[in-house]
């Protein structure tokens, strides 16, 4: 007997409930294996050979398949192909006749009647006695094959569902920097360039991320994470604020630079709704959780606005802004003016402020400070700054 038929429904059962993938298609794999092996073993060239296998009983039978064809389109073994048999684009309108692969319609109908063109005639075959080791470890890499790309298939189907999400999953190992995730169906890659600067993570630790990609390859579903993408910072606030779930509050820009500082810009469409504090919520706890999530990234929430020159003044909080010019409206470049106790404040550590105002607004920024008091008119800059 080639299974043992305990272990073979036990694994059938177990695939089925841990896998999702159905009993049917496991027999319908196995069934082709069978096949496969009997053909290497036995077979002819040309030949069509099916088996079906009873998982109840352990039976296999086999059978030999032939596609009736039309005795005026097929060239016979002992015929030449001639000039008239190729159609004006060149290709042969006739086939080669293989009396393994083939039945004439006429004899076809002396074995079922109503036979028609393309119809399958079925013949048993012999089930053989020394059917043995050789084709039952053919029969088992097939089937492995086939049960590995059924798994892929179900993996596909479940997580080419949830790109774009935010997932979990533990921390498997850590390669070179890059981080493996158990996913429970599948494993994914946190690469280095798409972790939070600063973040350390322990193997078997749970960990959230965005799922941004997911690849289908030879080698099975390839999935990427990463906890760096804006689109995370987005989807943590989906998550977190019921106003961004039903629509009634929508981020329009998002500027991150990962583990250190953000800048959300949001606009209501709801007059009763208040954009900026459905975002921090009650007391700061739901800009509060997502800084927790992002290790204690700094997080400015701003209103968007149509007008760049407001939109531009906001996304430079905190810093307080005397005046905005648009220099180029074409080039998206604009002049602002701020006290001077306000510059180094709009500018940022590192540029960072006005770096991340500019990828905000998508406008060039210009800072330029002013000698005059906050609220007067500016006079001569000493001093600038773009980005």
């Amino acid at each position: 007997m080639l299974f043992d038929l305990k272990v073979i429904k036990s694994v059938l059962d177990q695939l089925q409930e841990e896998r999702g993938i159905p009993k049917e298609k496991v027999l319908e794999a196995i069934a082709m294996a069978l096949a496969t092996a009997y053909k290497k073993e036995y077979g002819k060239k040309g030949q069509i050979v099916r088996a079906t296998f009873d998982p109840e009983t352990g039976k296999t039978d086999f059978y030999q398949v032939k596609v009736v064809v039309d005795p005026t389109k097929v060239i016979m073994e002992d015929e030449e192909i001639e000039e008239e048999t190729k159609n004006e684009a060149g290709d042969i309108e006739k086939i080669r006749f293989n009396s393994e692969h083939h039945i004439l319609l006429d004899d076809a109908k002396k074995i079922k009647g109503d036979a028609k063109i393309d119809d399958e005639i079925v013949f048993p075959l012999e089930t053989k006695s020394d059917y043995g080791r050789i084709a039952a470890q053919t029969a088992k890499q097939v089937i492995i094959q086939k049960i590995r790309e059924a798994e892929k298939t179900s993996v596909m189907e479940e997580f080419g569902k949830r790109q774009g999400e935010v997932v979990s999953g533990t921390v498997q190992r850590i390669e070179r920097g890059n981080l493996f995730v158990d996913m429970g169906r599948t494993n994914a890659i946190l690469p280095y360039e798409e972790q939070i600067p600063g973040e350390r993570y322990r193997q078997g630790e749970r960990i959230r991320a965005y799922l941004y990609k997911v690849e289908e390859t030879p080698k099975g579903v390839f999935l990427k994470l990463s906890r760096a993408h804006p689109k995370f910072l987005e989807k943590l606030f989906s998550i977190e604020t019921p106003e961004i779930a039903n629509g009634v509050v929508e981020i329009k820009a998002i500027a991150r630079e990962a583990g250190s500082r953000s800048k959300v810009a949001v606009v209501s469409h709801d007059s009763h709704v208040d954009p900026v504090g459905s975002l921090v919520g009650q007391r700061g706890v739901r800009v509060s959780t997502v800084m927790s999530e992002l290790g204690g990234e700094k997080i400015d929430i701003i209103e968007w606005s149509a007008n760049p020159k407001q939109f531009i003044e906001d996304a430079l909080s905190p810093a307080r802004v005397i005046s905005v010019e648009v220099i180029d409206e074409t080039q998206m470049q604009a002049k602002v003016t701020v006290a001077g106790d306000q510059q180094s404040l709009a500018i940022g550590k590192g540029g960072q402020n006005v770096r991340l105002a500019a990828k905000l607004t998508g406008w060039r920024i210009d800072i330029q400070s002013s000698d005059v008091p906050e609220g007067a008119n500016p006079s001569e800059a000493d001093g600038a700054k773009s980005a």
